[in-house]
């Protein structure tokens, strides 16, 4: 036998679509955070109610959690074996 019969293909834990939803779940995540920031007031004895806002208190943590969601689901993807 030679080595090239000897030798298995490697395989990796993930494939390119789970890469793919990692990389969409991160940017995301990513993008939560960025409609998270601000909303602080100049003047740290006035009270600023910008923090409150529905970004903020609403949309930033659904789409972060959104991409967590998806960082699981490309955690647990698995490709369908065609034999």
């Amino acid at each position: 036998m030679s080595k090239i019969e000897n030798t298995k293909a490697i395989e990796f834990a993930f494939n390119k679509k789970n890469y793919i939803f990692m990389g969409l779940g991160v940017i995301l995540i990513i993008l939560g955070l960025v409609l998270l920031a601000g909303g602080g007031s100049e003047d740290p004895a006035i009270f600023s109610e910008e923090i409150f806002n529905f970004r903020r208190m609403t949309i930033a943590p659904v789409i972060m959690l959104a991409g967590f969601v998806l960082e699981i689901y490309a955690i647990m993807y698995r490709p369908k074996v065609t034999e």
